[in-house]
């Protein structure tokens, strides 16, 4: 198991905080904000740390909102000896960014200044958000002029604090309802000259298309219309959710509309006991009957069982293939049933299923158990 993130965000992050400040603010209480902080700080996840940092923040600069940010937008470039090769070294400025969500909605323009400084250090895609709920016009168009901002940090802010679904964020209601103004700022950025930015481009898509899938398809399809190869990425990148959902619109948009006609043969899937911690591998080849080529797409759908004893489909990609008239193909999968952070494994039977353009159809099953003295042979294809 993965060490958690939050040890990399441990007391030297508020003492490193309170020497910037300090450095620039003398009056500063230093040990004050650090006693503060870490009063109860190791029984905290991650985010609540930031939260903590953000409030004893509040409480030991000055109480006016705009000389507070000019302090803390001051001490932003100060030494603050944190290892910047940690997967978190940006998290040092968490705090700030949650000072500003939660202090600053009534000091708009200064708020938006503090932003745009902030998420060249660490993404404002969270402290935005409170101002899309209750400046949404002014917001809305402080990002628009931001898509043409010469900071990828500052464009791709655009596109990420817009995302409607936003992973470790409360959703955007009022985006999933009408995703029309956010549509509007991604047309400016779909041929963003940084993939960092296109990504995010395709990620707010993706969420688009979770309310909407009518929107995600015809805006794919818009934009595939002399397309670069880059903005074609953006595409494929956007539809992905949507093609492991078997969503009709979205794979007629990448050429995958017609049902595939292969035969699936050969099917092994071993061991057909197998213990969690193991690994499984499921290998099966297609062959295309016809007298005429054939594009398919290729998914492997996994039904996990959950600790409520009911399964759940994991869709994992394989490949795409341009079958010839007559071709057979070999194709394998190994899986690990390793516990993860991620994925949780239980005990039970798990069906598979190979996804061809969207259309599933059953491989097997395998039988997942506790017991590692238990063992089996292949599976019988189902």
């Amino acid at each position: 198991m993965a060490e958690p993130l939050k040890n990399q965000y441990g007391a030297d992050v508020p003492r490193a905080i309170a020497a910037m400040i300090a450095a620039v603010h003398p009056a500063f209480n230093s040990a004050g904000f650090v006693r503060e902080v870490l009063d109860g700080y190791d029984r905290l996840e991650l985010m609540p740390r930031g939260k903590k940092m953000t409030r004893a923040l509040r409480a030991y600069l000055p109480d006016d909102y705009s000389r507070a940010v000019a302090i803390l937008l001051d001490s932003l470039d100060q030494p603050h000896g944190r290892d910047p090769g940690l997967s978190l070294a940006s998290f040092l400025y968490l705090p700030h960014t949650q000072f500003v969500a939660e202090y600053g909605l009534a000091h708009f323009e200064l708020s938006m200044r503090a932003q745009h400084a902030l998420t060249q250090r660490f993404t404002a895609e969270f402290s935005i958000r409170p101002f899309l709920l209750h400046h949404p016009e002014a917001t809305l168009a402080q990002l628009m002029a931001w898509t043409a901002d010469p900071s990828a940090h500052v464009r791709r802010l655009v596109s990420e604090g817009t995302r409607p679904r936003l992973p470790w964020a409360p959703r955007l209601r009022q985006f999933q309802a009408d995703p029309t103004p956010v549509l509007a700022l991604l047309e400016r950025l779909k041929d963003d000259p940084e993939l960092y930015v296109r990504r995010s481009v395709a990620n707010n898509l993706n969420d688009i298309g979770k309310d909407h899938p009518e929107v995600l398809a015809h805006t794919a399809q818009a934009w595939l219309q002399d397309a670069t190869a880059e903005r074609s990425w953006i595409v494929g990148h956007a539809l992905r959710s949507a093609v492991k959902r078997g969503e009709t619109a979205a794979l007629a948009v990448l050429g995958f509309g017609q049902n595939a006609q292969v035969v699936v043969e050969q099917v092994q899937i071993s061991p057909e006991r197998a213990c969690i911690g193991g690994v499984m591998t499921m290998a099966f080849q297609l062959r295309n009957p016809l007298s005429q080529p054939q594009t398919v797409l290729v998914d492997l759908a996994v039904h996990y069982v959950k600790a409520s004893g009911q399964a759940r489909a994991k869709v994992f990609k394989l490949k795409t293939l341009e079958l010839a008239p007559g071709q057979t193909v070999s194709l394998s999968k190994k899986l690990s049933l390793a516990q993860m952070s991620t994925r949780t494994h239980y005990p039970g039977l798990h069906q598979v299923n190979v996804v061809l353009n969207g259309q599933a159809q059953a491989l097997g099953v395998f039988e997942l158990t506790n017991n590692s003295d238990r063992t089996g042979q292949q599976a019988t294809p189902h």
